[in-house]
């Protein structure tokens, strides 16, 4: 069993344990659900903004702890300055991340995507409720048809949709369901990273498709590379969390960034 596999498998007995705990009804009651979303596509439209989907990352399965010590509401208000959205992670146990991450950077008046492996309907509803403004669908542990299920009842719930891919065997998975096409130039089942995976699914993306990169993005020349390669967004983590302080690395490649 792969990591992904032990992930979703986890993930699985999570969403049954959460059914039990807090209903569909209860979580629609929620302060948050009721709140007009904000659109990421909307953002990453924006030429004041940059692009950047900085993230909140407290560790990662390949990379074990990145940042242990930050504060989600310094980081994130740093990433509101320029950033087109902010992707925080919810997943406990493999990533460190909680709901009260995202609930505590909804403060932030940027788009918000809910990072976490969705397989459930369920899900979508609490993102809803925790604040989120977008969801996160991979490819990779999702069936066309559960991404179209999922995509339309986030649709319903007025939240935007991105789709995230590795290869071309997952191109099947784009749909009107989707807003956003991901490309995640980590393999999911190896951890291993190649910038040239955008590179080279960009020209399959539908042009009608928002397209963003995801994960290897440290330096300034690489997303120089990737938008005129003709991407809108650059989905960035490990590289401003691993620093000791990622709210001054996120101010300073930004900097770097608008004096190109």
């Amino acid at each position: 069993m792969n990591i992904l596999d032990t992930i979703v498998a986890k993930k699985r007995m999570e969403v049954l344990a959460a059914k039990d705990k807090i209903s569909v009804e209860a979580l629609t009651q929620q302060t948050f659900f009721s709140r007009p979303t904000l659109s990421l596509s909307s953002f990453l439209g924006d030429e004041t903004r940059t692009g950047i989907i900085a993230e909140f990352k407290r560790k990662s399965p390949s990379k074990g702890i990145i940042n242990a010590s930050a504060s989600v509401e310094e980081v994130t208000a740093a990433y509101a300055t320029a950033a087109s959205g902010i992707s925080v992670l919810t997943d406990t146990d493999f990533f460190g991340g909680s709901v009260g991450d995202l609930q505590r950077a909804r403060i932030q008046q940027v788009p918000i995507l809910r990072k976490d492996f969705m397989i459930d309907a369920y899900q979508v509803y609490e993102a809803k409720a925790m604040g989120a403004d977008v969801i996160l669908l991979i490819a990779a542990c999702l069936t066309p048809a559960a991404v179209n299920q999922l995509g339309a009842c986030a649709k319903g719930l007025g939240l935007e949709v991105l789709l995230e891919i590795h290869d071309e065997t997952e191109l099947d998975h784009i749909s009107d369901m989707v807003d956003m096409v991901g490309v995640n130039n980590r393999n999911l089942k190896t951890f291993e990273v190649d910038i040239n995976t955008s590179l080279q699914l960009i020209k399959q993306i539908p042009a009608g498709k928002t397209a963003i990169a995801e994960s290897g993005i440290s330096n300034v020349d690489t997303i120089v590379t990737l938008r005129e390669a003709g991407f809108s967004g650059f989905l960035i983590g490990e590289n401003f969390m691993k620093e000791p302080h990622p709210s001054i690395a996120f101010a300073d490649f930004v900097n770097q960034l608008k004096a190109r």
